[in-house]
């Protein structure tokens, strides 16, 4: 396991909300002890020259070998947190995708590997399980911008 800190400048990040029968795709976040603190949609970094929903494409097809589409308007969250004592800061576009339904099929977890060969592990979480003692739904405050956003979706 690689020790992880934040970078000491604004990141610019687009992470992708996919679902699956209800559930959500997310990563798990570690703390140096190797204890899951906390999960996070999948997604990256912009590349300079970048638009977040092509940085968007092509994280999942590096990290997950799939094609997806970027649907809807994106949630924007400024993020400024503290991870092992180190603050970090950063600005995320948040938005749905289509996610193939034939890729991991079938799958509780997918393995995949970051640029510097870091092992990752992705599972299908319950948001509404979130933020509520065990595990954290980061970045901070996208839990209740779901929660809102399916609210302003009832009748």
């Amino acid at each position: 396991m690689n020790i992880w800190r934040p970078q000491q400048h604004i990141q610019v990040k687009a992470l992708g909300l996919v679902w699956r029968n209800g559930l959500l795709l997310a990563s798990e976040i570690y703390l140096d002890d190797g204890t899951a603190t906390g999960v996070r949609p999948l997604g990256g970094r912009l590349e300079f020259g970048e638009t977040w929903r092509d940085a968007l494409v092509r994280e999942f097809k590096e990290e997950l070998g799939v094609v997806v589409e970027v649907t809807g308007k994106p949630l924007v969250l400024e993020n400024i947190y503290t991870h092992q004592g180190v603050v970090g800061h950063e600005v995320t576009f948040v938005s749905d995708l289509v996610f193939p339904e034939d890729a991991h099929a079938g799958l509780d977890s997918i393995e995949y590997f970051e640029d510097n060969g870091e092992r990752c592990v992705a599972r299908w979480y319950d948001v509404e399980q979130l933020d509520c003692g065990d595990l954290e739904l980061y970045p901070k405050g996208l839990k209740a911008q779901l929660q809102a956003r399916e609210k302003s979706k009832l009748p």
